[in-house]
């Protein structure tokens, strides 16, 4: 049988990445906080017509750039205000990051093989596909990176591809500010450590930096002309360096809070990440190993000093850790590479009984059948690698690749992938209610903990999280109320204020 060319590669990729990525992307509602924010930043683009200040309930959102929120405009003009859409660009956009690895892969590997596997690992990693598909900045941030490591490696032999990278350092910013300085400082250290000074005398790289970082220049330069040093506190100093120093919002974790979360989602490639860093760094002088070896160290090693610790800041490591795994399992499908088959026969055994678990819990506590079928896959993929590689058979590759591809798919075709919507109550019907009885943009306040931009999105109004003092204080004046059941009769309301009910809260107008 002939073996497929890197065009049939690419494409398979591609295809394979867009179904897993887009496949029921809108079934669930958005979640707190990055997807309910972005969402009414570009809902209120889409209606004001206002791309270049853009405003979070009227006000002026000076928080991250707005490429994201910008592309989600775009996609409510062609689709709708609704979760696909919104959810839609990040998708795609992190979904090419499958097929632009594997090309990274083939600039850097002397063979298409390692490329090929760190491809597909990256295709089945859980945190890669799941954030990807949430409307959020780091997949699409990831994809962009990718295409600048391409660019770069292909301006080695065609310098017209130097021009590529500034545009690429570009789109970071305008995706995710000044994350650009540690992607941009990862990709001069590799220039650097390889020796790939003459790139630095390319012209077409000054040029690509001049126009590709223009547009991104210019809209912060309009930014701290329209707002002025107010724009350069909240953007720079509260979202950026603010982070370095102190955990912003409480959100602190210790030095290896990082290594935690890929322990905790990088099954089963994770098996394979000592041996791929252990090649890596006896390959230290080749172009891969300097790749991975400098991403992996800088990266993690920077967020990891960093004082405010939320899980998707470890996002962008895992294109290098994909590289590692793919090196390691390119070995072992060689034969080149002996592997601890005893140790690895055991863990999928365990993992196998795991799923079989699963499928019991899953049965009992949350019968969904498409979590069910899910966790009987799993179960048949980890045994069946089990089994293989007892028997030392290179062929549990395929096998444990497809299988977490079927896995994966199964899913995010579930009602759990977005697993935090479970954490409070559900905002649809909520705001449904109050999207029937109050006029769009009307102030409400909630007896509830915090406010929900998840919440203000499905209502079209600003519920304000408050107090009980407070919520007093509201009924003496003509308000909107969303009261649970605990708080309601700690407050004084005629039962003829009463507009509605869902998911326990009552919606209340005052008549003061």
């Amino acid at each position: 049988m002939r073996p497929f060319t890197d065009k049939e590669w690419l494409i398979s990729l591609l295809v394979a990445s867009l179904v897993l990525w887009l496949i029921f992307l809108g079934n669930l509602p958005l979640r707190d906080w990055d997807e309910g924010t972005y969402a009414i930043v570009a809902r209120e683009i889409y209606r004001n017509d206002n791309w270049l200040y853009p405003t979070l309930n009227g006000e002026p959102f000076l928080l991250k750039p707005p490429l994201m929120q910008w592309l989600i405009a775009l996609c409510y003009h062609i689709g709708g205000v609704q979760e696909f859409t919104t959810r839609f660009p990040g998708a795609i956009l992190t979904a090419l990051g499958v097929p632009l690895l594997y090309l990274v892969g083939r600039l850097v590997f002397p063979q298409s093989l390692p490329a090929l596997f760190a491809a597909l690992v990256y295709l089945t990693m859980l945190p890669v596909v799941r954030h990807g598909r949430l409307a959020m900045l780091d997949g699409m941030t990831i994809s962009f990176f990718l295409l600048l490591l391409f660019c770069l490696l292909k301006a080695r032999h065609n310098q017209k591809y130097a021009l590529g990278i500034g545009f690429c350092l570009g789109l970071i910013t305008l995706t995710k500010g000044l994350l650009v300085l540690v992607l941009g400082g990862i990709a001069v250290l590799f220039i650097l450590v390889n020796r790939q000074f003459s790139l630095l005398k390319n012209p077409y790289l000054w040029l690509g930096m001049l126009l590709g970082n223009a547009p991104a220049i210019a809209w912060y330069f309009l930014q701290w002309q329209h707002y002025g040093n107010f724009f350069l506190e909240v953007h720079f100093q509260a979202q950026a360096i603010d982070r370095l120093g102190q955990a912003v919002e409480g959100n602190s974790g210790p030095f290896w809070y990082y290594l935690i979360e890929i322990l905790k989602y990088g099954f089963p490639w994770l098996l394979f990440l000592p041996g791929g860093l252990y090649l890596s760094w006896q390959k230290r002088q080749t172009t891969w190993g300097s790749l991975i070896l400098i991403g992996t160290i800088v990266y993690l090693g920077i967020i990891s000093v960093m004082r405010t610790k939320l899980p998707w800041y470890v996002m962008p490591i895992y294109p290098f850790l994909a590289l590692a795994i793919g090196v390691k399992l390119s070995n072992i499908w060689q034969q080149q590479d002996k592997f601890k088959s005893k140790f690895l026969t055991v863990f999928f055994a365990f993992l196998s009984v795991v799923g079989l678990g699963g499928c019991v819990y899953f049965i009992i506590a949350e019968p969904q059948p498409t979590l069910i079928v899910m966790s009987i896959f799993f179960a048949i993929s980890m045994g069946v690698t089990a089994w293989l590689i007892k028997q030392r058979n290179r062929q549990f590759i395929p096998v444990l690749l497809s299988g977490m591809y079927l896995v994966l798919a199964l899913f995010v075709s579930s009602k759990s992938w977005v697993w935090e919507l479970n954490e409070a109550f559900p905002v649809k019907p909520v705001g449904a209610l109050i999207r029937a009885n109050v006029p769009a943009g009307t102030q409400i306040y909630t007896s509830f903990a915090y406010s929900r931009p998840s919440l203000d999105f499905y209502s079209d109004c600003k519920v304000t999280a408050a107090n009980l003092q407070v919520l007093q204080q509201m009924v003496e004046q003509k308000s909107y109320l969303l009261l649970d059941d605990v708080t309601l009769p700690k407050i004084n309301i005629s039962e003829s204020n009463v507009i509605g009910k869902s998911a326990n809260f009552i919606l209340i107008r005052t008549n003061k």
